[in-house]
């Protein structure tokens, strides 16, 4: 093994391989691991807790001076250091005293509220010249105008929140753009566990900032290849979340001749990725995952005919919500085209995460409804029944009936169908009788959840949601397509494929982000027919 296939694999060892844990920055699980290491060779903690916590008061209280000091100071020649003081800080605190310092962020360097509501009411005693400025024109009304304009400019500023000028420090401060993205990511991490307004006002605004200063112009686009440095490499393995690189020979195939990956890079975080996608050049649209993570050589690269993105990976959770691959997506398209002009089709091979999750709540909670009201298994008793509803065909029924078995029991369709797929042992994977006969089930609704099942008019499913507001069509739906534990988990092993036409990638966006309309071919169209009012067909 050569030194660089070494110090990768080394590295990629030392990362956790929960992505939930890629959360913490470097940093922080440094840091938090020190903590661990010093506890562990502390005295009895009866004796030291009382210092302890004194440290950790006296730690925050200094933070906290270094964070006032980096909004209120107007000193330029010492500033830097005021920044390097308060990251540094910030990073050492623990977990409940980093929340304790971003609420007092949100709530005592908010806006002044008290000079804000006071400029309304003087905008609002104001009378525009003549009933109508855009009648105005004389050197009185201009002199009268004046006086708006002031007050506006006042309003403008004093809407801004205090801890605005923190932000924006950091951004232009070496290295500030990662603090800020740890920063939201531990508002996020927050917010999942409390609804504060305050808090979720400041997560708005940063976030806000953050989607301005990471525009397309401020990023580069960066094709990752073997022979970038490890350090590089091993941030790819570490944060691959859809399809976990097994070992450096998957991660050299990844890289090598039948496949791309490109990553958006920012000047402020050298190094080091904000999202990549990787990319398989096929003959045709891959149905199952296994045609592309394949252990044979590929095709000829002039062959091609098809660039399938199969995964693509945020590795910052400080800027989640922030839509980077929604331009990443189209650079690489356009790159693709410029520089292999036969490939023609644009695709995707995706997951689909929420199916199941959907499914075994739509399962439980009928049959629940079912036994509470004692219907049997005629369609007739059910009828009357407002918020029942059987979500399996009469044939599905019967063919789920007849092939479960000693594999399990129920009283109905649906109850044995629960009870078929909540083990997360899979059972059902090992009997081709019950796969044929919950293939045509399970391939409708799903049809029907990434088509119909929608949240804010909006399709329901992450994944799903992602692509189409970038412009992709449904096309496909494959049937074991993953039969990893975690495909199986996420989808019964399902995947779908969307198709990016560059020619439609506008008018599918807008009419989706507008309408809520979701484009898809006639072959998923017939799972879920008849078309509703804000769906449309696409062949």
């Amino acid at each position: 093994m050569n030194k660089k296939a070494l110090a990768i694999l080394m590295r990629a060892r030392m990362r956790p391989n929960d992505p939930s844990k890629l959360a913490l920055s470097p940093l922080s699980n440094e840091v938090n691991q020190m903590l661990s290491n010093s506890q562990g060779n502390q005295a009895p903690r009866n004796t030291e807790d009382g210092n302890e916590k004194l440290n950790k008061q006296r730690s925050f209280e200094v933070v906290r001076e270094s964070m006032h000091s980096a909004i209120s100071m107007n000193k330029t020649e010492v500033l830097d250091a005021v920044l390097n003081d308060f990251s540094e800080g910030y990073f050492s605190l623990s977990f409940e005293n980093r929340r304790k310092l971003l609420l007092t962020l949100a709530k005592e360097y908010d806006l002044n509220r008290t000079q804000v509501r006071e400029l309304i009411k003087q905008y609002l005693g104001l009378q525009l010249p003549g009933g109508n400025e855009a009648q105005s024109g004389g050197v009185e009304d201009e002199g009268f105008l004046s006086t708006f304009y002031r007050i506006e400019r006042n309003l403008r500023h004093s809407l801004k929140p205090v801890y605005e000028v923190l932000f924006e420090r950091l951004n232009t401060h070496p290295g500030g753009l990662k603090v800020l993205t740890i920063l939201r990511a531990d508002i996020l991490s927050i917010l999942a566990a409390e609804n504060i307004s305050s808090l979720r006002a400041l997560d708005s605004y940063l976030k806000e900032k953050l989607s301005t200063w990471l525009s397309p112009a401020a990023l580069e686009l960066h094709q990752i290849t073997w022979d970038d440095p490890a350090s590089l490499l091993e941030k790819i393995v570490a944060y691959e979340a859809v399809h976990p690189i097994s070992n450096l020979i998957d991660l050299k195939r990844r890289l090598g001749v039948g496949r791309r990956c490109f990553g958006y890079f920012h000047s402020a975080i050298p190094g080091e990725p904000l999202i990549f996608i990787e990319v398989a050049l096929l003959k045709a649209v891959a149905q199952t995952i296994q045609e592309v993570l394949w252990d044979h050589p590929p095709i000829l690269e002039s062959e091609a005919t098809c660039a399938l993105f199969y995964s693509i990976s945020s590795t910052q959770p400080g800027l989640a919500g922030i839509n980077l691959g929604k331009f990443l997506i189209k650079r690489v398209i356009t790159l693709v085209r410029r520089d292999m002009p036969h490939i023609s089709v644009f695709a995707t091979l995706s997951p689909i995460p929420g199916f199941m999750q959907w499914l075994l709540s739509k399962l439980a909670s009928q049959s629940k409804l079912a036994e509470a009201e004692d219907i049997s298994c005629s369609s007739a008793d059910r009828s009357g029944l407002t918020f029942y509803e059987n979500v399996l065909e009469p044939e599905e029924e019967r063919r789920l009936i007849e092939s479960s078995g000693d594999f399990a029991a129920g009283k109905n369709g649906m109850e044995i169908m629960l009870n078929l797929l909540t083990p997360t042992s899979h059972d059902w994977t090992n009997s081709s009788k019950l796969l044929s006969a919950l293939k045509p089930a399970l391939m409708r609704l799903c049809a029907r959840y990434l088509l119909q099942e929608k949240k804010r008019g909006k399709a329901l499913d992450s994944v799903a949601n992602f692509h189409l507001q970038n412009g992709a069509m449904v096309q496909r739906i494959n049937w074991m397509a993953d039969r990893s534990e975690k495909g199986l988990r996420q989808s019964a092993g399902i995947m779908v494929n969307y198709v990016y036409r560059p020619e439609t990638i506008e008018e599918y966006a807008h009419s989706y982000f507008s309408l809520g309309h979701i484009h898809s071919s006639s072959d998923v169209r017939r799972y879920v027919q008849p078309l509703t009012e804000n769906e449309s067909s696409t062949n």
